[in-house]
């Protein structure tokens, strides 16, 4: 598609836009489980607890800016933590279907469904080695969490029009917020990773007021794999 990252700041210049996929809802299987790391799992439970890991409550703004656009269907949320991005999307429309591997944050996501009277699947899921149905969903959500060898399977999880939104702590040598190493993305990799999929939207840069006015170094990725519809 020839993008080209672009360097952020404070304020975040607007993505790239090149169209759009229309999206048929149906009725699909749902995923199949598979055990779990025992270890991660209660690390992960621990840490939502204590408070050790402090949870957003708000949705991400790029899910809010890019579902705007996407006609609803069926959505699935990974790693969803306590339900921010999966509580949005059903307010929104679409059929939400949620997994993370602390049970303690699905449970927290489970009670504010309920506190809102949201339908939403929600489930304990490890994605290690989590076997997602293939041409099952219109919409897969990845924010902030990085497993490199999920994506194929993310795409053959897509329907034929599915959309796929990531966003992606990025790597910097700024002292900002978020993980190290391996769990941030280097600039461009998702455009590589994703180049079979319809670019829609790109950017990379650097966010402000992300948490307490601390800086994010992210980049955003929407696409679609079918053809555009706009």
């Amino acid at each position: 598609m020839g993008f080209r990252p672009t360097s952020g700041s404070a304020t975040a210049p607007s993505p790239t836009t090149t169209g759009a996929c229309s999206l048929p809802g149906s009725a699909l299987p749902a995923l199949h489980s598979a055990p779990m790391s025992t270890e991660e799992q209660q690390r992960w439970d621990e840490r939502y607890a204590t408070g050790g890991y402090r949870p957003r409550t708000e949705p991400s703004p790029f899910v809010v800016s890019a579902t705007a656009r996407i006609p609803r269907g069926r959505a699935l949320v990974l790693a969803c933590g306590t339900g921010r991005n999966a509580l949005y999307l059903a307010g929104a429309g679409f059929e939400v279907e949620a997994v993370d591997i602390s049970a303690v944050a699905i449970a927290q996501a489970e009670s504010e469904a309920e506190r809102r009277g949201l339908e939403v699947k929600f489930r304990v899921a490890d994605l290690d080695k989590e076997a997602l149905p293939t041409g099952a969903y219109d919409l897969v959500t990845m924010v902030r969490y990085v497993k490199r060898d999920l994506w194929p399977r993310v795409v053959e999880a897509l329907t034929g029009d599915g959309w796929l939104l990531t966003e992606q702590h990025l790597k910097t040598h700024r002292e900002v917020i978020g993980p190290t190493g391996a769990f941030r993305v280097e600039p461009g990799e998702m455009l590589r990773a994703f180049s079979d999929l319809r670019i829609v939207e790109y950017w990379e840069g650097v966010e402000t007021g992300d948490r307490d006015g601390e800086e994010a170094v992210l980049a955003r990725l929407l696409a679609c794999k079918g053809e555009p519809g706009w």
